[in-house]
């Protein structure tokens, strides 16, 4: 199939913008608990009511400062409940928030700042604060910066004080559907990163038929979502826009290293996270099991899991046999793992990176459903997802309804709909090159099927091809050798080779517990590295990467790399991307090994 469309569920207000959806939740569900808010250790509800008279008295300070209608104000800081507050605080001053990562070096922030021509810049930390006055004389546009842990929004509120409701009201109705909303700065795999302009329109499009076609994972009143990706990313913008939308509690979580603790407490009904969220779930409970001397119970009822799953999408369903080991391990480690992710959720949304059938099927099967997606900052998150009620684990789901998802020639996916970028900031030549004929370019290679669901199968600019001539797409063996819980990062490599191989990165934490468990504890993790248990544990994975493609594209060596690919090493982008190219030049030693003799 070339082509696939859905018609749209929902009708974006030809006028409005997003500071609507605050006023409308303040008049229509005035006490219902819209942000969950962690305070003194534990959480408090903060009502529609609330939460407006709380955008309007920072809209009050920004107003009085001076922000004009369409300034671009900066927002520099960690996931929580100040980063939601904020973004419709500069939208009710009908201003654009430009996100800036938290973890931004001072030339990537100068960069950003400059480039959008920011007037004012909110950060949250000390560290955040000396980043930017390390950049400031080289910023002229700059003229504020409030800092959210050191009083900043008090001293903002306080600025504010006579500037009246009915002026936050009048300024808040400035921006119409098609003016940007905010400029989200790609996270720059190569070259300098590009402003992507996403309007008004971009999100009512995509958060509004998001929450119509899961309507049953956004109940009122019922519902609610745990928020701890960063907001800096148009996914995280997703899961604090679309909450709001329908509405239902959001929470927000600052530093994943507590993730757990804060699933138990906020007990949220949806999550929505990135694959190696749930990567390290399964790892983790597997790790736990063999520690504990329950490994084979373990693996027995992931088997069990993935063969219910599978047989879900069967004309006879599970069988009775099958029905009956699951139910007995349901009890003994699914409702476990169930109560690690919260213990109310059913249903969590992925998006970043391919899911992997394995690990799509193991959750189906104890219970919690992880509906696979897809999408690009330009198109303001994603452009196709599983639903609920027909989900196809394996693809990336149908096109987001109201938008038009079309396979070139070349095999490219195409884009169309209301929800794609107006464009890059400042840059007319690759906004041409990106928008041609209507069509958004995205760059990747992908097929649909006769459903109309979407399975990506590589990036266009990445395909590799060996000396032989054959077109390798890295991401397919990529993803399934980072699936052992050993392996933290794999990059394949080749390109005019004669043969494909992978450079392999060690997951820290599983390092030392395989040690541990192997009678190594004691051995230096340079040394292990080189270990030939651990290097045969390492081919295991490989040799699993390779079942899913041709012998042509499987990897015939491999090299375990010292230490890890992170963003502080350079070798990683803000959202986890591979920086390939910074990789390949960093180790080119490490590959000319590979192909050496």
């Amino acid at each position: 199939m070339r082509e696939f469309s859905l018609p749209a569920l929902y009708e974006v207000p030809a006028d409005g913008n997003l500071t609507d959806i605050v006023h409308r939740n303040a008049t229509q569900h005035p006490d219902v608990a819209v942000i969950g808010r962690k305070v003194g250790g534990s959480w408090q509800d903060v009502t529609a009511r609330d939460f407006l008279a709380e955008v309007r008295a920072a809209a009050k300070g920004l107003i009085a400062s001076g922000v004009q209608p369409g300034d671009r104000v900066g927002l520099m800081s960690r996931t929580r409940y100040e980063w939601t507050l904020l973004d419709f605080a500069i939208w009710s001053a009908g201003a654009v928030t430009v996100p800036v990562y938290e973890t931004s070096s001072p030339e990537q922030i100068q960069w950003i700042l400059g480039d959008s021509g920011a007037v004012a810049c909110f950060v949250e930390l000390d560290a955040h604060a000396d980043a930017v006055a390390s950049v400031r004389d080289r910023l002229p546009a700059l003229k504020d910066v409030w800092q959210i842990e050191g009083g900043g929004l008090d001293r903002l509120r306080a600025e504010g004080e006579q500037v009246t409701d009915e002026t936050v009201d009048e300024r808040s109705a400035v921006a119409k559907a098609d003016d940007p909303a905010t400029i989200v700065y790609t996270s720059g795999t190569t070259g300098r990163p590009k402003g992507c302009v996403l309007t008004h329109r971009s999100f009512f499009a995509e958060c509004g038929n998001v929450v119509e076609r899961l309507r049953p994972l956004f109940r009122t009143g019922e519902c609610s979502v745990l928020l701890f990706l960063p907001l800096a990313h148009v996914f995280g913008r997703l899961v604090q826009v679309a909450p709001m939308m329908a509405p239902i509690k959001l929470g927000h979580v600052p530093d994943i290293k507590n993730l757990t603790d804060e699933l138990a407490s906020f007990r949220p009904t949806l999550i929505l996270g990135v694959p190696r969220v749930f990567e390290k779930v399964y790892n983790s409970a597997r790790a736990k099991a063999q520690a504990d001397g329950k490994g084979k119970i373990f693996d027995k009822a992931a088997d069990t899991a993935i063969a219910y799953s599978r047989a879900l999408d069967t004309p006879s369903g599970p069988s009775l046999g099958l029905k009956l080991k699951h139910k007995t391990f349901d009890k003994l480690v699914y409702s476990k793992l169930r109560a690690v992710l919260g213990g109310r959720g059913e249903y969590a949304i992925s998006g970043g990176a391919p899911l992997g059938e394995r690990l799509g099927h193991f959750f189906r099967g104890i219970g919690f459903t992880v509906l696979e997606g897809y999408g690009l900052t330009e198109s303001c998150a994603a452009t196709a997802f599983n639903p609920w009620d027909r989900q196809k684990i394996g693809t990336v789901g149908q096109p987001l309804p109201g938008s038009v998802i079309r396979i070139a020639d070349d095999g490219e996916v195409l884009l169309h709909g209301e929800h794609l970028f107006a464009g890059y900031w400042n840059n007319e030549g690759a906004t041409a090159e990106a928008l041609a004929d209507g069509w958004f370019h995205t760059g990747d290679i992908g097929t649909l099927d006769e459903d109309g669901y979407l399975a990506i199968t590589g990036r266009k600019k990445e395909l590799i091809v060996t000396a032989g001539g054959k077109n390798v797409a890295p991401a397919v063996i990529e993803d399934r050798i980072r699936a052992h819980a050993l392996v933290a990062e794999c990059m394949v490599v080749g390109d005019g080779r004669p043969f494909v191989g992978a450079l392999v990165t060690l997951d820290e934490e599983f390092l030392g517990r395989w040690a541990a468990d192997h009678g190594k504890a004691s051995v230096a993790a340079a040394d292990l590295r080189k270990d030939p248990e651990l290097l045969a544990t390492i081919q295991r994975a490989v040799d699993d990467g390779n079942a899913a493609v041709s012998k042509a594209e499987s990897v015939r060596k491999f090299r375990v790399l010292p230490g890890q690919f992170t963003e502080e090493s350079g070798h990683l982008t803000p959202s986890l991307k591979l920086k390939r190219n910074v990789v390949a030049k960093d180790f080119a030693d490490e590959i000319e090994a590979i192909y050496r003799g």
